[in-house]
């Protein structure tokens, strides 16, 4: 609600320049009212339609805009300015992170109603913005979403806050327009539309900048308003959103919240709310980064366990099991339906996983296979565990994953537009590949091939993480050769060589 609160602030001015309207509450409520109309058909519309479309359209009319601040304005100083700041923002980074302004006048103030609302706000914005740029790089690698959702956008920030803050710094300074900064500093959204009607062409240029703000007020309205009624509901396919009625519901409360922050005192107050809020959020954010940490370690953990399987032979972690070349073409054209993944689970994945467990009970082991019906969507995910004393037992799980078939290629049926993939799962996740079409000879050959990556997975964490909760530490093991009791409560026979 600060957001749009802001936005709409903005937007106000905007239209008032363009279509000699007055500027007030009342034009900021009619933004709202309008734009949450907009929110509400593009949030039904999906993130592929609606919000895909609006967000393109917004880098458009903003790339527009710089390349038009920088062609019409004072152009080499914009160059060599905008090379300076990168430079000193990078150079001067270590200082202005431990600076407090203690030793100027004023400088709490100036610290708490800039450096600390900023820093508030981008902590309470950012769980949305996180959650929205997972969701839309579903498939992605963490080097790619790196590159694309962080590094690539904190650089056309340098380059959008350079060219139009030091338009505005000379036109301040240098050409001595005391009265333009006098207003900058005191009314920010009257200082911006002020510095664009400078420009030649000032309407077209006011007309980009009041589209370009709606439209990032569109785009963060959409967001929030899908991101709201993700985290408010239950979705058992992760490649789905919250339901349509949902994201409606939160578009209405989120605009009617912003209204009511409006009428109670525009943004200071919403400054303020913004700091009150963003206090827990900064808790949370920092245990988020503590798991995820410790999460990429047990990854990392993973793929070495991976490289230090015996059998040379082994397919490589995160492939699938060697397949024949009829086996690999026919699963280039395969699209099970829910029927056909029942069938394959019921027919192949469960008889391999049970004639593995004999093997392993015959060792000693404490083993358990069973099909288990997913509650939510009624999928049968063919389970299997091997338990080990003393340390995280080992998963190997089979389940049916509902995914678009590929735009590409032949489709078995125009209608199609979903199949059943039959991924395997592991302690840590999804091993990213399909099972759909091996023989049950070779469904026990990549539970081997798990299990001995598992070993290695182990091993490893007792090596070098065993100060964490990732695997209990040395200490906790159990002997070796310690008894396993079987789960039929029988005696076992005594542990053969492994």
């Amino acid at each position: 609600a600060t957001s749009m609160g802001i936005g709409v602030v903005l937007l106000n001015v905007g239209f008032s320049i363009l279509f000699g309207l007055p500027q007030g509450l009342g034009l900021q409520i009619a933004l709202v009212l309008v734009a949450v109309v907009v929110t509400i058909a593009a949030c039904t519309s999906g993130i592929d339609k609606g919000i895909r479309l609006i967000s393109e359209l917004n880098l458009w009319v903003a790339g527009a805009m710089m390349l038009y601040i920088l062609i019409t304005g004072q152009t080499a100083f914009l160059l060599n300015t905008l090379v300076e700041n990168v430079g000193r923002f990078f150079w001067t980074l270590p200082e202005r992170l431990t600076q407090t302004m203690g030793y100027e006048l004023n400088g709490a103030e100036w610290m708490s109603g800039n450096t600390l609302f900023f820093w508030a706000f981008w902590l309470a914005w950012g769980p949305f913005v996180g959650l929205f740029l997972a969701r839309i790089s579903r498939g992605r690698t963490l080097r790619e979403f790196v590159v694309a959702a962080i590094t690539i956008p904190v650089l056309c920030d340098l380059v959008m806050v350079s060219l139009f803050g030091n338009s505005a710094i000379y036109e301040a300074v240098f050409q001595n327009n005391t009265e333009f900064g006098d207003l900058a500093l005191e009314s920010p959204e009257q200082g911006w539309y002020a510095l664009l009607e400078m420009f030649p062409g000032a309407m077209l240029l006011v007309g980009l900048a009041t589209l370009s703000g709606l439209l990032f007020y569109l785009t963060s309205a959409n967001s929030g308003a899908m991101v709201m009624s993700n985290f408010s509901s239950s979705i058992p396919d992760p490649g789905e959103d919250g339901p349509k009625w949902l994201r409606i519901f939160w578009a209405v409360v989120t605009a009617v919240l912003t209204i009511a922050m409006l009428m109670a005192g525009g943004v200071v107050t919403m400054e303020y709310a913004t700091l009150i809020f963003a206090l827990p959020v900064t808790i949370v954010a920092y245990l988020v980064m503590f798991s995820f940490s410790r999460a990429l370690r047990m990854e990392k953990a993973d793929r070495e366990g991976h490289t230090r399987r015996r059998r040379s032979e082994a397919s490589t972690g995160g492939s699938t099991p060697d397949r024949t070349i009829r086996q690999r073409l026919t699963s280039l054209r395969s699209y099970p339906d829910f029927n056909a993944a029942q069938r394959f689970s019921t027919n192949t994945v469960l008889p391999a996983l049970n004639t593995t467990a004999e093997e392993f009970r015959k060792e000693g082991s404490v083993v358990t296979v069973e099909p288990r019906i997913e509650a939510e969507t009624g999928m049968t995910e063919a389970f299997f565990q091997v338990d080990i004393p003393g340390h995280r037992s080992f998963l190997y799980k089979v389940a049916p994953i509902e995914t678009p078939v590929p735009i590409f290629g032949a489709r078995p049926a125009p209608s199609l537009k979903k199949y059943f993939r039959m991924e395997v799962f592991t302690h840590t996740g999804s091993e990213g590949y399909d099972l759909y079409g091996v023989d049950k000879q070779q469904v026990i050959d990549d539970v081997l091939d798990r299990f001995e990556a598992h070993l290695g997975f182990l091993s490893y964490s007792a090596e070098n993480l065993s100060d964490t909760v990732i695997t209990p530490p040395v200490e906790a093991v159990a002997p070796v050769d310690a008894p396993v009791e079987e789960v039929t409560g029988e005696e076992p026979e005594a542990p053969k060589e492994h």
